[in-house]
C-alpha cells in the first residue's frame, strides 16, 4: 500500500525521551501514521487534540497531558485520548463529536476541546493504561509463521501461548479461515475469513495447521462478553476501518461461544511457568505476541527473553521451541513478523512486512 504523499513524515526521537518537545513528537508522528495508513478522520482528531493540549486548553485532561511524566511515544498517549474521545462518540455523550466522525471538516480543534473539558471524569481513566488494539486481522501473522515453522520440520500442531492476549481475540485463530496468498487454511465453520492484501511467494507450501491448546494472558485482561469492555475495544478501531468493525463483531459472537483462555498475570511470569510444563512429543511449543513488546517494562523483556534461550537450549526437533513476534519497528516506522526457533534457531528471521492490521502482506 504506497504512502498517502501528503501525509506528514515522522520524526525520529529517542522512544524514552520525554518533556514538551517529545510529547509534539509523539502527537506528529501520531498524525502521520494514521495519515499513511488511511485514517484522516483518527489523523484529525489527533492534530485537533494536540491544538487544544499546546494552546493549554482541555481542562483536567489537556493539563494531564502537558505534564505527562512518561514518555509520550512508547505510553501511545495519543491514542489514549484518541480512544477515549471516540468511546466518548460512540457511547452517545457528546453530539457534537458526531460531524467529525462523520468526516466534517469544521472546527475540529474548538469541538475536541470543548469534548474534553465537559467530560473529564469520563476521559481522565482512559489515560491510566495503553490502548487495547486487540485486532483479528493480525491472526493471519501467526498462522503464516506457523506455515514456515512447519516448512522447517518442526510438527504442525502447536502449543500457543500469546502474552499481551488483551480480550483474546488472536487466542480464537483456530476459527478463523485464511487466504495467504496462493495458500489457504480453513476449519469448518469458520467465523470470518482472512485476506490480506498478498505480496511475494506463499509462506509454505504445506497447509498443514493444528493446534493442541490456545491460551495466553494479560495484566488486564478484556472480556468480549461484557458490553462494557466490548465498546473499549471498539473505541480503539480507528472509524474509517469499517471492515476491523466486522472483524471484531465476528470475534464477540466467538467468545459467546466459547471464551478464550487468558489468565491475568504478567507476561514474563505466564512464560516462565509455560515453559516449565511437559511438552508432548510430535508437538511445537510456540510463543507468539503482536503490537505488545514495547509496552514492555526492559527488565520484564529481558526475563522473557532469558527464559526462552533457557528452554531453547533444551528443545529438540521432537519438542521444538519456536517464537513469533509481529510488532512495530520504529527505526524505520513498519511492522514486521520475525520468527524463530529451537534447536538451531540462534537468530531471528524477518518474515513479511505488513500493514498493522493485515489489509496487506511483504513476504520476504
Amino acid at each position: 500500500m504506497a504512502e498517502d504523499a501528503a501525509a506528514p513524515r515522522q520524526a525520529d526521537v529517542a522512544m524514552d525521551e520525554r518533556g514538551g518537545a517529545a510529547l509534539a513528537t509523539a502527537f506528529h508522528n501520531q498524525v502521520a501514521y494514521c495519515k499513511a495508513n488511511r485514517a484522516p478522520i483518527t489523523a484529525g482528531i489527533v492534530a485537533a487534540i494536540w491544538t487544544a493540549v499546546e494552546s493549554g486548553r482541555g481542562g483536567p485532561v489537556g493539563e494531564r497531558v502537558r505534564r505527562w511524566p512518561g514518555a509520550p511515544l512508547p505510553d501511545a498517549l495519543p491514542l489514549r485520548i484518541a480512544g477515549g474521545l471516540h468511546a466518548l462518540h460512540l457511547s452517545g455523550q457528546e453530539p457534537a463529536l458526531g460531524p467529525i466522525y462523520a468526516g466534517a471538516q469544521g472546527d475540529a480543534a474548538g469541538i475536541v476541546s470543548g469534548a474534553l473539558e465537559r467530560h473529564a471524569a469520563f476521559l481522565l481513566p482512559w489515560l491510566d493504561g495503553p490502548p487495547q488494539t486487540n485486532e483479528a486481522g493480525r491472526s493471519w501473522a501467526f498462522v503464516a509463521g506457523m506455515l514456515w515453522l512447519g516448512s522447517r520440520g518442526l510438527p504442525p500442531a502447536f502449543e500457543c501461548l500469546e502474552i499481551g492476549s488483551s480480550a483474546g481475540i488472536n487466542l480464537m485463530l483456530d476459527r478463523y479461515a485464511y487466504s495467504l496468498g496462493d495458500v489457504r487454511v480453513a476449519p469448518n465453520n469458520a467465523v470470518l475469513t482472512l485476506k490480506p492484501e498478498w505480496r511475494g511467494p506463499p509462506p509454505s507450501t504445506e497447509r498443514k495447521v493444528g493446534f493442541v491448546s490456545l491460551e495466553g494472558c494479560d495484566v488486564a485482561p478484556l472480556n468480549l462478553r461484557d458490553p462494557a469492555e466490548a465498546l473499549r475495544l471498539k473505541a480503539y478501531v480507528w472509524p474509517e476501518h469499517s471492515e476491523r468493525f466486522v472483524r471484531l463483531e465476528a470475534a464477540i459472537a466467538a467468545a459467546h461461544q466459547a471464551a478464550p483462555r487468558i489468565q491475568r498475570v504478567t507476561a514474563a511470569a505466564f512464560v516462565e511457568n509455560r515453559l516449565r510444563r511437559h511438552q508432548a512429543p510430535g508437538t511445537t511449543r510456540v510463543l507468539m505476541h503482536s503490537v505488545m513488546w514495547q509496552y514492555m517494562t526492559e527488565p520484564e523483556q529481558e526475563r522473557i527473553t532469558a527464559a526462552m534461550a533457557n528452554a531453547g537450549a533444551q528443545a529438540t526437533m521432537e519438542r521444538p521451541l519456536a517464537w513469533l513476534s509481529l510488532e512495530a519497528n520504529r527505526t524505520v516506522h513498519r511492522h514486521e513478523l520475525t520468527g524463530r526457533y529451537w534447536p538451531g534457531g540462534n537468530n531471528w528471521a524477518l518474515l513479511a512486512t505488513a500493514h498493522p492490521h493485515g489489509e496487506w502482506v511483504e513476504w520476504l
